[in-house]
């Protein structure tokens, strides 16, 4: 099937146009509504397959013409000891999307041994309990939300608006909603883009790490414009426990890492490990009431702060 960047919905008649090319809509020309019923329907499930499968190709032509094959775009961010730029990391997560939920559910590199890997899950389960706790509703946007480990949740409170600048990690987000039955707005879109809309809730999840310290506060302030008075900004973040990351990664110096890929491959990222108190400093100066910053214990920080 070939990518039409306004169709008539194959489902249900609506109109629809896209954003771009890297929308799946306008591969499956169905609209973002249909594609949000492909769990219950085996036509749209189908659609949105070969979407994915032709879009993947689409790729794979197009970095093949350019002259180096389906990773010829990123070489430069592949080579460690770089300055851990915006480009690196979106190339890196580009990368990572298929073995990302490793870490998240301890396998492989990032096992590591039944007491370590115990408190990680207890700790993980609680900043889940604690998200799904707070008054989060009506409009929610998650940003940099990769491949939407914490998606499906948000989408259970309200109308969820999911964003990334790298498409891989975004179609694993979509089929974990789909696998849930959810709904969600899925689309290509930098963190740093001025908001275009205000909305009751704003989420990140281990975003704020890959913020330099010079820009935490002008993140902050992006933040506030995105929210409704009242509104909440929430967000989940890494401790600096030497357990959390794979065996293989070296020691983070200079709030830079170097992370490996299972196939070999190295990026050099930007990865901050701020503390609570330093985050609710920031976030008061940006504008914001009633910010508390606290943590899991060893692994997770938990944040929150009203416009």
């Amino acid at each position: 099937m070939a990518y039409r960047p306004s169709f008539d919905c194959l489902w249900c008649g609506m109109s629809h146009v896209c954003r771009g090319p890297d929308d799946l809509e306008g591969w499956a020309q169905l609209c973002p509504t249909c594609v949000g019923k492909a769990g219950d329907n085996g036509f749209l499930r189908f659609r949105l397959r070969e979407a994915l499968a032709e879009r993947g190709r689409a790729r794979e032509r197009s970095a093949g013409a350019a002259g180096g094959g389906p990773h010829a775009d990123r070489r430069p961010a592949e080579r460690p000891g770089g300055d851990g730029g915006p480009d690196q990391l979106v190339a890196y997560y580009e990368a990572r999307a298929p073995e990302y939920d490793d870490w998240y559910q301890r396998r492989g590199r990032y096992a590591r041994g039944p007491i370590h890997d115990a408190a990680w899950g207890a700790e993980l389960d609680a900043a889940g309990r604690w998200l799904d706790g707070l008054p989060i509703h009506g409009q929610i946007v998650e940003l940099a939300a990769g491949t939407g480990w914490w998606s499906p949740l948000l989408a259970t409170k309200g109308e969820l608006s999911l964003y990334d600048a790298a498409a891989a990690p975004l179609d694993r987000a979509r089929e974990r909603l789909v696998a849930h039955r959810l709904r969600a707005h899925i689309h290509i879109r930098d963190a740093w883009a001025e908001p275009d809309r205000e909305v009751d809730a704003l989420f990140t999840g281990f975003w704020l790490s890959h913020l330099p310290r010079g820009r935490l506060g002008g993140f902050f302030e992006l933040a506030r414009r995105w929210l409704r008075p009242r509104g909440t900004f929430t967000f989940i973040d890494s401790l600096p426990d030497p357990q959390s990351g794979a065996t293989d990664h070296p020691a983070p110096a200079d709030d830079l890492s170097i992370r490996r890929l299972a196939d070999g491959r190295e990026f050099s990222i930007v990865k901050v490990y701020y503390e609570p108190a330093e985050l609710e400093a920031a976030l008061l100066e940006a504008g914001f009431a009633g910010a508390e910053v606290t943590t899991t214990g060893r692994f997770f920080l938990l944040g929150r702060a009203t416009r």
